[in-house]
């Protein structure tokens, strides 16, 4: 599994509510994996387990190959994280922002200044550099934070339901770039939303609900005779899909 994720029987609550349960699977290394599941399924609290945020009661992760258990510095150098919130000042330039956290991961000169160069050109941002962050519109705000969590070269990516509040075209322009991503640079990526429309049919997909997962494969076998939307929404009982 070097390169990819692997989570073991990992489970965890808080106080007597449990908000994952025996959660078993892994992503191979280059892969596009959505995570998805209504509101309140326990894909924070998974993320939260996958950065380290929380310890899990039980179970353990790997992150390309090393375990957070065991070798949490190890495991946490080769994580890449885009949080659902943004988590960058407002009145620094891009560039500014990006040597910053480059600075946080030890990175400085030439080799910090190549590093932001090439994050910015990979996600479409380079003509952006100088501009202030207050200046982007929101899609071209979720590019910088892509490119910040990619300047440590990273072997695996989390994004936490990162398009919530754009538009529809630009949270398709962002999920295409980040599949091109991994299909490109094998880099591995774990996608969690509760969007049915950001999962293509050939994606890797494992559907979470109420701590557990219901369903794992590839999107196009688990919807089977159904559209992927009408599949979740039997799968979760629940009224909260979006599609």
């Amino acid at each position: 599994m070097v390169g990819g994720i692997k989570v073991s029987r990992v489970s965890h609550g808080y106080g007597q509510k449990q908000a994952l349960i025996d959660v078993s699977f892994e992503v191979e290394k280059g892969a596009f994996c959505a995570l998805l599941g209504p509101n309140g399924a326990g894909k924070s609290t998974l993320f939260s387990l996958l950065t380290r945020l929380f310890v899990p009661r039980s179970g353990d992760v790997e992150i390309a190959g090393a375990s957070l258990g065991r070798d949490p510095r190890q495991a946490l150098a080769r994580l890449g994280v885009v949080f659902q919130q943004p988590t960058f000042d407002m009145d620094l330039t891009v560039r500014r922002n990006l040597k910053y956290f480059a600075a946080l991961q030890g990175l400085s000169g030439k080799d910090a200044d190549r590093r932001i160069s090439d994050a910015l050109e990979r996600l479409g941002m380079a003509e952006r550099a100088n501009e202030k962050a207050r200046a982007l519109n929101g899609g071209h705000r979720r590019r910088m934070e892509i490119a910040r969590s990619l300047l440590h070269d990273p072997s695996v990516l989390l994004l936490d339901e990162p398009t919530v509040g754009l538009d529809a075209a630009t949270r398709r322009g962002i999920t295409e770039h980040v599949h091109e991503l991994a299909a490109n640079t094998g880099l591995t990526v774990l996608w969690a939303t509760h969007l049915v429309d950001e999962i293509s049919a050939g994606d890797r997909l494992v559907v979470l609900h109420k701590g557990q997962i219901v369903a794992d494969g590839i999107s196009e076998k688990i919807a089977g005779d159904l559209s992927l939307g009408d599949r979740f929404l039997a799968l979760t009982k629940s009224e909260e899909v979006a599609a």
